[in-house]
């Protein structure tokens, strides 16, 4: 059955893109139907746009859902498979967890124990990878990335950024905080592991009023049920507080969600059938 794609109308925003079309792809977890569908709305939406068209990741691929591998091979191709002229692989939190694992060092026990959590839904993705591999007993390494994701992931994964400007926007997976320096913020690295807080923040950022400095922000991470307990906007996909907020909920709700933006405007895709009972992403 085909999966649905809903597409909202334009909405006014004060972006100025330089004349570029962006879209957003915000949270996915693991959702790889939902994100066939959603490429494939976006491949005719770009063929429609003029100008440049750039394809922004925003983060969290991975954990939770039934086949974040198929997302993973998605998330990989080049930009004549996306129909676009440029794309952007932004970190989110659940992908620094992984690599942290990987790689070692001082965050590695407390990442990996983080990321193998009920909460955070890495274990279910790490049996997928050593399915894929053939080995129940794989490693956290770089040996499993290679034998189940595949070069061209790999390669993806270590070329990912912490965020993209364009004009006056920010794409970034958490979001800022408004009493940091924003060039030092977004620099911070993400061996750092939770001190890299644009991939971690949304208390000081959803609750902020007063914006950010003439900087218009759109971002994933925190999901809609999370997003209205903070924030108090009943429609968190709405551009409010000069912030634009993209994760659906994906695998807790059965929506990943994504934005058109262009000069002055943006319409809200999403791609999927809502749950009936979605979960809380306060529940484990």
């Amino acid at each position: 059955m085909p999966v649905p794609v809903e597409i909202s109308a334009w909405k006014p925003a004060p972006f100025d893109l330089r004349g570029e079309t962006v879209f957003a792809i915000g949270d996915v977890h693991g959702c790889a139907s939902e994100l066939a569908a959603l490429r494939e709305a976006i491949a005719g939406l770009a063929h429609e746009a003029g100008g440049r068209r750039r394809l922004i990741y925003l983060g969290d691929m991975i954990n939770r859902g039934p086949d974040a591998v198929g997302v993973f091979q998605q998330w990989a191709k080049d930009e004549e498979a996306h129909g676009v002229d440029h794309v952007d692989r932004l970190m989110g939190n659940h992908e620094i967890m992984m690599l942290l694992a990987v790689v070692g060092g001082p965050h590695a026990h407390k990442a990996e124990a983080m990321w193998l959590s009920k909460r955070m839904g890495g274990q279910i993705f790490l049996d997928q990878m050593r399915g894929r591999a053939g080995s129940a007993a794989a490693s956290v390494d770089h040996a499993l990335l290679k034998s189940a994701l595949g070069d061209a992931v790999v390669h993806r994964l270590w070329g990912m950024r912490s965020h993209v400007r364009l004009g006056n926007a920010l794409f970034v997976h958490g979001g800022l905080d408004p009493h940091a320096d924003p060039d030092e913020f977004l620099t911070r690295p993400w061996a750092t592991f939770t001190e890299a807080r644009w991939a971690w923040i949304n208390h000081g950022f959803l609750d902020w009023r007063k914006g950010f400095g003439g900087t218009l922000v759109v971002h994933g991470h925190t999901p809609p049920d999370k997003h209205r307990a903070i924030s108090g906007m009943d429609d968190p996909h709405l551009f409010e507080g000069d912030r634009l907020g993209l994760d659906g909920g994906s695998a807790r709700t059965g929506i990943v969600t994504g934005a058109e933006i262009q000069t002055g405007r943006y319409r809200i895709l999403k791609a999927g059938a809502p749950f009936a009972n979605p979960i809380s992403s306060t529940e484990e």
